[in-house]
């Protein structure tokens, strides 16, 4: 720890490699041993295609402005076509 005279404030760093690790480790842990990220990366597709599936014009012009302005991700890779 550094102390700097001109503020009276001391500098202080904290390093939170090993607590995100850890972290990280719990939530992959916590997922189970079953869990397929393929299969829940489908899924999700699935899901986000139905969500804008069935829109009628205005609908659909506002999705589109949305996705326009970088507010909703449009189609690519892993996203689903809304139509």
């Amino acid at each position: 720890m550094n102390h700097d005279d001109s503020t009276g404030l001391a500098a202080f760093t904290f390093d939170l490699t090993a607590d995100e690790s850890r972290r990280r480790a719990e939530v992959v842990a916590g997922l189970g041993e079953h869990w397929d990220p393929v299969a829940a990366l489908s899924g999700e597709d699935e899901a986000y295609a139905l969500l804008y599936s069935g829109l009628d014009a205005e609908q659909q012009r506002t999705y589109d402005m949305l996705v326009a302005a970088g507010v909703l991700p449009g189609e690519g890779p892993g996203r689903a076509a809304p139509h």
